[in-house]
């Protein structure tokens, strides 16, 4: 078992950000500034607090990714690119749901995000990691350096005209020594940070003493699955793996078969 007494070392060691590069999808970059007390990401946000405070229905637009992102990822397949795409759009649906009510039709406000940066995970690295995870328990992992993976994005809340009410650029890479767990998937590391990022982005995206609400019945974001997914967590506990089968969102409907 890991001494106790290092686990706040192993953390500081892990929490290594990933520096702050604009990607050009925000409608203004200008008064963003470093979150304070971050550490695993780099968050860098502003928000007009008059504005926001009035703004209680908003509209969610489809997470895309940058073209300049897409076309250095010649390793990104479109199936890849999908799952991804669905787990920001659902992590963005069930922590914006907790803060605005989401429609269709004359919202007060729009969200709208991107991911910006994709690392891969190694899948042979992160083979190594599990059975190593099997040998040295406790909740802090070691991963195989050079195999982990990470997710750059950003999003903003625009009025109906168009104004930039707030807005937020999120990079994070997964580190050797931490608690992100490894992945057979290339976008494994990638897909675990859409939760941090969706949290983080719908708190910047929102007047700063906002208090989360309970979520509507029935829920808003059901097309995308469960809010909370137990086999997901069992199955990383019995195999030291981030398995998406079992934890990222629900496939869309009208998604084309792998």
């Amino acid at each position: 078992m890991k001494p106790i007494a290092a686990v706040p070392l192993l953390l500081a060691l892990a929490a290594c950000a990933t520096p702050h590069r604009p990607a050009g999808f925000l409608t203004s970059y200008d008064g963003l500034a470093p979150r304070e007390g971050a550490v695993r990401a780099d968050i860098r946000e502003r928000r007009d607090e008059a504005a926001l405070a009035g703004v209680r229905r908003i509209v969610l637009a489809p997470t895309i990714l940058m073209p300049d992102a897409k076309a250095k990822l010649g390793w990104l397949t479109e199936p890849e690119q999908r799952l991804l795409l669905r787990e920001v759009d659902a992590q963005l649906c069930f922590e914006a749901s907790e803060r605005y009510e989401l429609v269709q039709e004359n919202p007060d406000a729009s969200i709208r995000a991107a991911v910006t940066r994709v690392n891969d995970t190694n899948a042979a690295g992160s083979l190594a990691s599990a059975a190593a995870g099997f040998f040295i328990p406790g909740p802090i992992g070691l991963r195989v350096p050079g195999s982990t993976g990470g997710l750059g994005a950003e999003a903003e809340m625009l009025s109906p005209d168009g104004r930039q009410l707030a807005a937020i650029t999120w990079n994070r890479n997964a580190t050797p020594i931490g608690t992100d767990n490894p992945s057979l998937s290339r976008v494994g590391d990638a897909l675990q940070f859409a939760e941090p990022f969706a949290d983080d982005a719908v708190k910047a995206l929102s007047p700063k003493e906002a208090k989360s609400r309970r979520v509507p019945e029935p829920d808003p974001c059901a097309e995308f699955g469960p809010r909370i997914r137990p086999e997901g967590w069992l199955t990383t506990f019995a195999t030291g793996l981030y398995i998406p089968e079992t934890s990222a969102a629900k496939p869309a409907k009208d998604e084309p078969a792998k």
